[in-house]
């Protein structure tokens, strides 16, 4: 029996390490400090903002390598950090509040590797320092608005149902809505009509007063609260990615928790920015009814509320709301008939029944978009947290000139920068329920380096360290086997460079590391079998081939059970756990390949197809 290898195991395996050695190369690219700066309300990027920006680094003295205008906003970079912070000075002075800067490392790959999506490997916070916060949602927040709609759902159902009703209110501190009625049949008729709604509500009927109080289920209200986080963390994802801060991590951690990591982001200050910008929207009629001039003397009627524009001019609105922002779907700048900026806004379906029943009476009227943010005021909650205080501004009124539905124009905006930003802020969505910071840390760029150099290390020395084993006990054998093993870390940076969603942590590293001294491991019991097969008289070429074959079956086992714990590992584990179990299961797929396709290739091209009688082992 003579091993020889067939033509395609030859082109398996160097079609692979051809293609995870190119699509390892990036990483010999170092990344470049840069600033990601993008517009924010009231600002918009043009050329001319990226020649003034360029002219401001080169008066200054900042060779910047390059500044280029990528998808509406400018990338900035430099060859070091300090020449990043102070062109970071330079920007904000000269651009102010109407632009977002951000602090960020940027890949320097080739554009050929580009082209064919060869990018480097994703590294997490702990390796590329940023920014990590952990966001408190206010759930309370989540209840009132819950009820404040049902309030507008119940007015709109005994409307539609002919029910006559004297009033239909909140309690927001009670967790219910009190409805009151003049006549009894009418209170039976209401009751009748919300017990159909899904058994979500706890009703309560009062003949006395003639009144229904409705409150939640305990289950609808655990729904109510799952669905605001769950919510809250998919807008915080899209605001991240509208200011491009790139592999951010936004998950969820608790009942009422969300982590928010942003990997090469360092100036906190912005970060926070970045995360405020997070808001509600609402859309409301202007009241045209009420005396405008008495609501700001402190005579407001009793069903208006008074606002403010950026600008300071007092609007005043209808109590209801026609609609939230959390319905809106999509939304793009763009320019009517007359040439005047607008937005144009596309709901879900839900969004658009509520929009036409609501414009159906108010064509002629405006309507205007409210922006609400919460900030952090002085008072504390019992758990230590800030009690956020409520800030609204009108960010725009406009005429609705026919019934609306799905898809529908705000108009009246000042300049097509405003139009560009409405549409930046109504993609990226509408918070469900307020949030704040409760906790932040930063890890510089040093740390994460340091961190870097460490794992490397740690690789290095333990890679030295089996090659010196593998070479003194198993010979020439062993020069295979340490050849199979630069392959298989070959391996391991190219897949984790084309895996999409796979970062690299310090446990991850810790997992390259375990690799590393595992991966030789099939190729010891290969080796030792093969010894074995040569004691029992066998010949060469039999020893080897029953080597290959009679050690698989253990090698599967090992490695098998491994597997599964790393897969284990990543679907229950969080953050650095699942890095570690990424690491650990690319590196046991790789090692099997290595050490069973790869060393058998290698040591049937040398010692297979011939006749000897002793092998280098």
């Amino acid at each position: 029996m003579l091993n020889k290898n067939p033509a395609w195991r030859y082109l398996v395996v160097i079609g692979m390490l051809l293609l995870t050695l190119l699509y390892a190369l990036p990483n010999l690219y170092p990344e470049d400090p840069a600033l990601n700066i993008s517009a924010s309300r009231g600002g918009t990027v043009t050329e001319q903002t990226r020649l003034q920006l360029q002219q401001t680094f080169s008066d200054a003295g900042i060779a910047a390598k390059s500044v280029e205008l990528q998808d509406g906003k400018i990338i900035a970079r430099f060859s070091n950090a300090e020449q990043q912070l102070q062109a970071l000075d330079q920007a904000k002075n000269l651009l102010g509040r109407s632009y977002t800067s951000a602090l960020s490392l940027m890949p320097a790959t080739p554009a050929w590797l580009t082209a064919i999506g060869a990018t480097p490997m994703k590294l997490g916070l702990d390796l590329r320092g940023g920014v990590h916060f952990l966001l408190a949602v206010d759930m309370q927040a989540a209840m009132d608005k819950q009820l404040n709609d049902m309030v507008s759902a119940f007015r709109s159902d005994l409307r539609q149902a002919d029910i006559r009703y004297l009033s239909v209110k909140a309690d927001l501190a009670q967790g219910q809505i009190t409805l009151s009625f003049r006549q009894s049949e009418d209170l039976k008729q209401a009751a009748t009509l919300l017990s159909k709604q899904d058994n979500q509500f706890v009703i309560t009927e009062s003949v006395e007063d003639l009144s229904l109080r409705v409150a939640l289920t305990e289950q609808r209200q655990r729904e109510i609260r799952n669905y605001a986080l769950e919510q809250n963390i998919t807008i915080l994802r899209n605001r991240v990615n509208e200011i491009g801060v790139a592999e951010s991590v936004v998950q969820r951690q608790g009942a009422d928790r969300i982590v928010v990591q942003l990997p090469g982001v360092q100036d906190t200050a912005q970060a926070k920015e970045i995360l405020s910008a997070t808001a509600t929207l609402e859309f409301r009629l202007v009241d045209t009814d009420s005396d405008l001039a008495a609501a700001v003397a402190g005579r407001l009627s009793a069903n208006a509320d008074l606002y403010h524009s950026a600008d300071g001019r007092p609007v005043l609105l209808e109590k209801r709301v026609l609609l939230t922002g959390d319905h809106i779907i999509d939304a793009v700048s763009g320019y009517d008939e007359y040439s005047q900026p607008k937005v144009s806004i596309k709901l879900d379906t839900a969004g658009g029944n509520l929009m036409s029943d609501a414009s159906k009476s108010a064509v002629g009227r405006r309507m205007a978009t409210v922006f609400i943010e919460y900030k952090p005021g002085s008072e504390l909650n019992a758990d230590g947290t800030a009690v956020l205080v409520k800030q609204q501004e009108v960010i725009n009124d406009a005429t609705i000139q026919m019934r609306l539905g799905r898809d529908f124009d705000i108009t009246g905006l000042n300049s097509p920068a405003e139009a560009q930003n409405l549409a930046s802020l109504l993609r990226a969505g509408a918070l469900i329920a307020p949030i704040q910071v409760i906790e932040e840390r930063t890890i510089g760029p040093s740390l994460g380096k340091e961190n870097i150099a460490l794992g490397l290390a740690a690789i290095q020395w333990g890679l030295v360290a089996v090659v010196l084993f593998m070479l003194v006990y198993y010979k020439a054998f062993g020069l295979v086997a340490n050849v199979a093993l630069a392959a298989n870390l070959v391996l391991i940076v190219g897949f984790l460079s084309m895996i999409p969603g796979a970062t690299l942590t310090l446990p991850g590293m810790a997992g390259i590391v375990l690799t590393v001294g595992m991966a030789v491991d099939a190729n010891v019991l290969i080796f030792e079998r093969i010894r074995e097969e040569l004691a029992e008289g066998r010949s060469v070429q039999q020893a080897i081939n029953l080597g290959y074959e009679r050690a698989f079956a253990t090698i599967a086992d090992s490695n098998i059970t491994t597997l599964l714990v790393a897969l284990i590992l990543f679907g229950v584990g969080t953050g650095p756990v699942k890095g570690f179990a990424i690491t650990l299961a690319i590196g046991i797929l790789t090692s099997i390949f290595t050490a069973v396709v790869g060393t058998r290739l290698l040591v049937n091209l040398f010692w297979g197809g011939r006749r000897l009688q002793s092998l280098p082992l």
